[in-house]
């Protein structure tokens, strides 16, 4: 039951505010910025490049990480003799559950975190109640992590990212890639239903060569949303999740009242 944690992780940080354990939190990252209550606490610095000595004077009984740590970060810490937990995103949807419920017994919040989880499940459940698994179709997704100069990258099938899409009923034109790399040319021949995207590139995105011309683009199909929805394994991924349907819902919608209109 640790009464001084510090977080080098904004997923776990995320997930501490979540479980309410925010009491227990004396430190974070320059990066654990959500919720915005998390900018009240004291920064040591980056992820891989803090202040060992603003760690120190924390005077932490416990710190946790995340995956992007790595090993002369946890030798200096360890060090220090600090106890130190790994908390690791894995490539599953169904990890976000596991690590809540670690987070919660290493804080002291285990029935939190059990209430937490139930509440999360049950809106997901709302989502896979609410898709026909009679319909031989599944509509297709591309979600742009990176494109143009900066690379083209995707979340392949060995990642959570896919099973969101997978619960939302879409399958991921990238599913059979491992990594994150794909190349502008598959992107064109697949073709894909739908095109998410982080907010803030989207107006770039739908007027850049090649990418205007996918039909995603052209018939007004992609969906912008908040990065850190689908990108951290958080809490926020089952609101990400519910937000991706309700979009497609919205636009299948729209679709069939325009195709009545014109009596097809």
């Amino acid at each position: 039951n640790p009464k001084r944690i510090v977080s080098i992780s904004p997923a776990i940080t995320e997930i501490i505010y979540a479980l309410g354990a925010d009491d227990k939190l004396v430190g974070r990252t320059d990066f654990c910025n959500y919720p915005p209550q998390a900018d009240t606490i004291e920064s040591i610095g980056g992820i891989n490049n803090f202040s060992i000595e603003k760690l120190l004077a924390l005077e932490p009984d416990l710190v946790l990480i995340g995956s992007m740590v790595n090993e002369n970060t946890v030798n200096l810490i360890t060090n220090a003799g600090i106890t130190l937990v790994a908390i690791r995103e894995k490539d599953h949807f169904g990890a976000l559950f596991e690590n809540i419920e670690k987070i919660g017994m290493l804080c002291g919040y285990h029935n939190e975190a059990v209430n937490l989880n139930d509440s999360l499940r049950k809106k997901v459940e709302l989502v896979t109640a609410a898709i026909d698994t009679n319909v031989n179709y599944k509509p297709t997704v591309y979600y742009v992590v990176g494109y143009g100069k900066g690379g083209k990258f995707t979340a392949g099938g060995n990642t959570f990212i896919n099973d969101i899409f997978n619960i939302c009923g879409l399958r991921n034109i990238a599913e059979e890639i491992t990594g994150w790399n794909y190349s502008v040319e598959a992107l064109l021949e697949a073709d894909p239903d739908f095109i998410i995207i982080r907010k803030e590139d989207m107006a770039e995105f739908v007027k850049t060569k090649p990418y205007s011309y996918l039909s995603a683009v052209k018939q007004g199909k992609v969906i912008p949303i908040e990065s850190a929805y689908i990108d951290l394994q958080v809490p926020r991924n089952v609101d990400g999740l519910v937000y991706i349907h309700n979009c497609i819902d919205s636009i299948f919608a729209e679709q069939e009242r325009y195709m009545n209109q014109i009596g097809l």
